[in-house]
């Protein structure tokens, strides 16, 4: 299985994954912090701060870290970041994260077209077996772009979430390479 390697730029026609660039920074701190994206990640919207220059450099920095992030670029323009993370070599598995940041870009399919780009790169070039991912109960956006990609729902983790003062579920999803494949048949 393939891991210490440049990573490729993935294309689906306007949508593109590709490593973090300094620019990214400027381009980070201009987002800013939306309340309503960080509650689907699970944040408490009443918190959410206004983005600093260093959160945005940071932001940057740890993207550059991770061998395995991606950022989301819609038309040439810094829309998230997904990230293949929580490897295991043996059981050819990982988890993924993914962020739309551009509040402007939601509900606009850009997710799900990165999220498939990933799907094929961690089956196909990876060579991985399974992926999973976690995402908080109420984030039906997210559900369903991981549903149009093959992801099931496989469990549940009880009020594992603390947004402000309620407690939500972490809902467990995965895919297997076999089902992405069939369902890319199909």
């Amino acid at each position: 299985m393939q891991t210490t390697h440049a990573r490729p730029t993935l294309t689906d026609g306007p949508v593109r994954l590709r490593a973090p660039k300094a620019e990214d920074i400027a381009a980070r701190f201009k987002l800013g912090n939306t309340a309503e994206i960080h509650h689907m990640f699970g944040a408490d919207p009443a918190k959410v701060q206004p983005i600093t220059k260093a959160q945005a450099t940071s932001w940057f920095h740890a993207q550059e870290a991770e061998p395995l992030a991606w950022v989301i670029d819609y038309r040439k323009r810094l829309a998230g970041a997904l990230r293949l993370h929580s490897l295991d070599h043996h059981d050819r598995r990982a988890s993924l994260a993914v962020g739309i940041l551009n509040p402007k870009l939601l509900g606009k399919g850009i997710g799900t077209r990165a999220i498939h780009l990933i799907v094929a790169h961690a089956f196909d070039a990876l060579k991985l077996h399974r992926l999973t991912l976690r995402v908080v109960d109420y984030n039906d956006r997210a559900i369903a772009a991981y549903k149009k990609v093959g992801f099931v729902i496989e469990g549940r983790e009880r009020e594992a979430a603390r947004v402000g003062d309620a407690w939500h579920d972490d809902v467990i999803m995965g895919l297997l390479a076999s089902d992405y494949a069939k369902g890319q048949a199909a």
